[in-house]
């Protein structure tokens, strides 16, 4: 057998038991419009399932500043930011966020994953301790990986569970949490797990990917990293932080220095995403009204962002209600395992500025004929 046949049949063979585990997955071309608005196989649907949650990625403002960024600087970076030069635009967009978030400083990264596998590594190493929150997202997981560091994981949002742990730790603690939880929405304890790290001289780092923009929260950790690609409707990630910690980086975070940078139209365009935020903070305010309204409807407890899980539970049946959610209209994918734990498969619904309230009522409808069948 030929190694082209061999790598033939192992790729089979996972195929196969993706398939029998009910965990195959495939892409579906969908485009997406503004206002919340998409179309799938010649089909107009009122999507909610992106992260789209201020209707900003097509904003008629961001492609205007886009084209103007790709005339002036081209389509490409060329090249890492440290061999090529820096574009300006790195350095206005950081400037920004480090304004936002209260910070000293701000290093723009090539995507969230990539803040996050390149900040966490140049933090701690062999000798220290890592001690994560059981649902941070996977590319905290994999930063956690890299750096070598030994992992202790805390019972989600369990302050005391991660006391425990740390009293427990060795060397540089190093604490990772989500603001707000991709999966289910929830918001971190984030001043009660500030005072344990100051306790204990241990370093707080948060992932902010799903509450920039959205969720105002008072958030004193000193390590604040987070997305340009969900609620500011553009591309990549960023860190702000002390500004000797954002120099080290700059030299150290691996992810940083041997990627290329983000392209000038993407900049350009999350440069305007948050002048947008900044000057129109009723995008937030219409996104949160109506995940609220949808928790009303469906009998759900308020929702503390604007993500709200309804966890179904058995795989097979998370997949037959979206799919009869898309036979109506409505885009909202199922989430299951391995993203969220067996036996919690569910319907992850996001809620957006563009929607409006019939949008609301009309998938609560649905999903409810969906549910009853």
């Amino acid at each position: 057998m030929s190694s082209l046949e061999r790598l033939t049949r192992h790729a089979e063979a996972r195929l196969e038991r993706l398939r029998a585990a009910g965990q195959h997955r495939s892409l579906k071309p969908t485009s997406r419009g503004p206002e919340a608005r998409a179309r799938r196989g010649g089909r107009g649907l009122v999507s909610f399932c992106d992260n789209d949650y201020l209707s900003l990625s097509c904003d008629p403002r961001l492609a205007a500043a886009a084209g103007d960024a790709a005339n002036r600087y081209g389509v490409g970076a060329g090249a890492s930011r440290l061999v090529t030069g820096d574009c300006p635009l790195n350095g206005a967009l950081e400037k920004r966020l480090a304004d936002m978030k209260g910070m000293e400083a701000c290093l723009v990264f090539g995507s969230g994953y990539l803040a996050n596998v390149g900040t966490i590594p140049a933090l701690v190493g062999k000798a220290d301790t890592i001690l994560m929150d059981a649902l941070s997202h996977s590319c905290m997981h994999a930063g956690a990986r890299l750096s070598g560091a030994e992992i202790r994981v805390f019972r989600h949002n369990d302050v005391a569970h991660a006391g425990e742990l740390m009293r427990e730790a060795q060397g540089q603690v190093l604490v990772l949490t989500e603001t707000v939880f991709s999966m289910d929405g929830d918001l971190a304890p984030l001043e009660e797990l500030a005072a344990l790290c100051e306790q204990h001289g241990a370093w707080l780092m948060t992932d902010d990917a799903h509450g920039l923009g959205v969720v105002a929260q008072t958030n004193p950790a000193p390590i604040q990293m987070g997305t340009l690609s969900k609620a500011a409707g553009a591309y990549g990630g960023y860190v702000c932080a002390p500004a000797p910690v954002i120099d080290m980086l700059t030299s150290r975070a691996r992810s940083l220095v041997y990627t290329t940078g983000l392209p000038p139209p993407v900049l350009a365009a999350a440069i305007t995403a948050l002048d947008i935020m900044r000057d129109e903070p009723d995008r937030a305010r219409r996104a949160m009204a109506n995940a609220k309204l949808f928790c009303e409807l469906m009998g759900l407890p308020a929702p503390e962002s604007v993500i709200v899980p309804v966890i179904i539970g058995e795989e097979s049946r998370a997949m037959a209600i979206s799919d009869a959610l898309e036979r109506e209209g409505y885009l909202v994918t199922a989430i299951r395992p391995p993203t969220v734990p067996e036996g919690t498969s569910r319907l992850r619904v996001t809620f957006a500025a563009g929607h409006t309230e019939d949008d609301v009522r009309g998938l609560g409808e649905a999903l409810g004929r969906a549910m009853a069948a």
